[in-house]
């Protein structure tokens, strides 16, 4: 079962950037992508990869996010910048459709 690892999270302040990194225990040869839940809210697919690199983003990140990956690291990124309060969630990665187990995620908050 292939586990994945997200890490990169952290407090930042509104207006700020992070780089979260999603690593798998092995290759993995779906369309990638990262997910947010904030509180109280469902989990929502914020930005997806193909195997042929082509992305998709939820219009409320289109323009501020960038997801890329690295094959050869078994590894995807999620380059966020101008962080606003309402990007606050725990990110999570997975397949898209997803496929394989939650891994536990990392907590992005944004705040002053």
């Amino acid at each position: 079962q292939v586990q994945l690892v997200e890490s990169g999270g952290g407090l930042v302040q509104p207006g700020g950037s992070l780089r979260l990194s999603c690593a798998a225990t092995r290759s993995i040869l779906n369309t990638m992508g990262w997910y947010r839940q904030a509180p109280g809210k469902q989990r929502e697919l914020v930005a997806s990869i193909t195997m042929a690199g082509n992305t998709n983003y939820a219009d409320s990140v289109k323009g501020r996010f960038t997801i890329s990956k690295d094959n050869a690291k078994n590894t995807w990124y999620l380059q966020m910048n101008s962080l606003a309060p309402e990007d606050t969630a725990v990110y999570y990665c997975n397949s898209n459709p997803p496929l394989y187990r939650w891994g536990q995620g990392t907590q992005v908050t944004v705040s002053a």
